[in-house]
């Protein structure tokens, strides 16, 4: 039989003894199931007349360059995405904290220490009663083998954690480009309404005039003008309320531009973008809703895919928390010069070496393991769950936006043909006017009426622009990864 040479015996020793280490690792026994996104589906009714995903920039496809001002301007130092990029600086520090583990590292020490001895302790005289002053330059050297990969996978979910940062700074881009995009259609459509209101006040006026000179000649009662009167009010009424909703938005998009003081006074650029906002005819764009959803909605909404890293990041937690069950075995070494006088401390004699193994057998600490690894596994419970949430309420905010969009298409079309019935009658009443066969006020009364039904339309025209925006953010706006990435991850 071979006999084992020293060297042999202290390496099998120390491997069992490593193995002997190992503490015991808990099963994972209430792991959560990920959602499979791919089977993201819409009802079969709800459709729009065009099929697809929002483009990069959506919002240029309305053709205003003041919208495309606004967006671009918040987009490229908006207060609103300075948290998110704070978020993103964090994640990074902690990265750059977790990579600096692996390899070398290396101090350089150097230190002055005067210091008396006893003169009945350890040491007789002459050293015991003396003073003596030590000189000690060191460069101490530690190596992490990382035998069981604790810190690659720390640096994995560090990493995990700064694409999910920049994952929720794509998502602060878009929801800041779709509230722009809200609050610059709400504006417009009250000014156009308001436009719309003018017109429909000066009509009203002109019938309560004719009011006044018909019961004047007899022809008509007190209670006609009146009546005419109590309408002139309402109207006035819902041009303040529409005014006040204008002032609204106009400051709402001031805070989403970051613009600061007075935008009539014309101080900076930026308040000189919104005292110069002019009304804008309403565009009718194009929308669309994909015909399906699947894997595509993950790659293109990115609060998904911030919450996908978060799971990644969270998995890569649980293998750091096993490793840390292992045996840890590390390298330490330093080399420097030690000596009581400073006249010798560059002397060869003064020179100090050492070198050393750090074994560190996790026997006695089982419990505290135990509890990081069951932190860990609740962590990525909770990732998944969040993740598993996000899916559902992605499907539903594109399923519900799509379904108030058709809503809002069935209305318009509704709404053109009573407009188109209106303009029918007012056409007809100015040619019985013509013809004598009718008067000034049943013209007057039909052309209030047609205004009535444009303020009618033109609120259904803003509400589907909203409805547009909203689909367009449910849809992930203009973000998107690549496809065999997110299929590779999503496995």
């Amino acid at each position: 039989m071979t006999k084992l040479t020293p060297l042999a015996q202290a390496c099998l020793a120390a491997i069992a003894l490593s193995l002997a280490g190992c503490a015991h690792i808990p099963q994972d026994r209430d792991a959560l199931a990920q959602r499979d996104v791919a089977s993201a589906r819409l009802s079969s009714d709800i459709k729009l007349a065009h099929e697809g995903w929002p483009e990069a920039q959506w919002w240029t496809v309305y053709h205003d360059a003041q919208l495309n001002a606004l967006i671009a301007r918040a987009l490229a130092a908006g207060p609103t995405l300075e948290v998110a990029a704070a978020h993103i600086g964090a994640a990074r520090s902690a990265l750059s904290r977790t990579t600096a583990d692996l390899g070398i590292d290396a101090d350089l020490a150097a230190g002055v220490n005067r210091q008396r001895y006893s003169a009945t302790g350890l040491f007789p005289a002459p050293i015991g009663g003396a003073y003596y002053t030590e000189e000690t330059i060191r460069l101490e050297a530690r190596y992490n083998f990382d035998w069981w990969g604790k810190n690659r996978a720390q640096i994995a979910a560090s990493a995990g954690e700064v694409q999910a940062r920049r994952a929720e700074y794509a998502q602060a881009e878009q929801a800041l480009a779709a509230a722009i995009a809200q609050s610059y259609f709400t504006l417009q459509g009250d000014w156009a309404r308001l436009a719309n209101l003018d017109q429909l006040t000066r009509t009203q006026t002109a019938l309560i005039q004719d009011q006044v000179q018909r019961i004047a000649h007899g022809l008509a009662d007190a209670d006609a003008q009146r009546q005419a009167e109590t309408e002139l009010s309402l109207m006035n009424k819902q041009r303040a309320l529409l005014a006040a909703d204008a002032a609204h938005e106009r400051e709402a998009l001031r805070a989403l531009v970051g613009a600061d003081g007075d935008a009539d006074a014309g101080a900076g650029a930026d308040d000189q973008l919104l005292a110069n906002l002019k009304p804008q005819p309403l565009v009718d764009a194009p929308h669309a809703l994909p015909a399906r959803l699947g894997i595509e909605l993950l790659a293109r909404r990115p609060d998904l895919q911030a919450a996908r890293w978060r799971v990644e990041a969270s998995i890569s937690g649980i293998d750091a928390a096993k490793a840390a069950f292992y045996p840890d075995l590390n390298l330490t070494a330093a080399v420097g010069l030690d000596s009581t006088s400073i006249d010798h401390l560059l002397q060869s004699a003064s020179r100090t070496v050492f070198a050393g193994p750090t074994l560190t057998l996790p026997l006695f600490d089982s419990k505290r393991l135990s509890a990081q690894l069951d932190t860990a596994r609740s962590a990525r419970n909770q990732a998944i769950a969040e993740y598993n949430q996000g899916v559902i309420d992605a499907v539903r905010d594109v399923a519900q936006s799509g379904a108030q969009l058709q809503g809002i298409e069935n209305q318009i079309a509704q709404q053109d043909a009573a407009s188109a019935g209106t303009r029918a009658q007012l056409q007809s009443a100015r040619a019985r006017l013509d013809h004598g066969l009718a008067d000034h006020a049943t013209v007057l009364q039909r052309q209030a009426a047609l205004l009535k039904q444009q303020d009618a339309a033109l609120a259904l025209q803003t509400m589907e622009q909203l409805a547009e925006v909203a689909l367009t953010n449910a849809l992930g706006g203009g973000y998107r990864i690549d496809d065999h990435t997110v299929s590779q991850n999503s496995n």
